[in-house]
């Protein structure tokens, strides 16, 4: 692992425009919009659905990974609990993805 030297050693000599001094305002016409900030998953629902049954599914998996210990006997400890929570959360949220409770998902115009 090593650098490469691209730009020569020896130093050079800049030399400013008069008309680079001094910046001109953009008119207002050419002045850039600001880009419009559109929803998380932008509305599409294939892309709803596969965010949505993965996180579900990834709760499901952590929450019965959390259990299997319980169903040999182990009483269960606080860390076992707090994954049982965490899983349950992340189904939660699959579920709240899938349904889209405000209302993003709908085309406005």
């Amino acid at each position: 692992m090593g650098s490469f030297l691209t730009r020569s050693l020896e130093p050079t000599e800049v030399v400013a425009s008069p008309a680079a001094s001094k910046p001109t305002p953009p008119d207002a016409a050419e002045a850039p919009a600001a880009p419009e900030k559109g929803p998380l998953f932008k509305g599409c629902w294939s892309c709803r659905v596969l965010s949505g049954t993965g996180l579900i599914g990834a709760g499901a998996y952590v929450y019965l990974v959390a259990r299997r210990p319980m169903k040999l006997g182990y009483a269960p400890g606080p860390g076992t609990i707090a994954q049982m929570v965490v899983g349950i959360s992340i189904a939660g949220w699959g579920v709240v993805i899938l349904t889209d409770p405000k209302g993003k998902a709908y085309r406005v115009g």
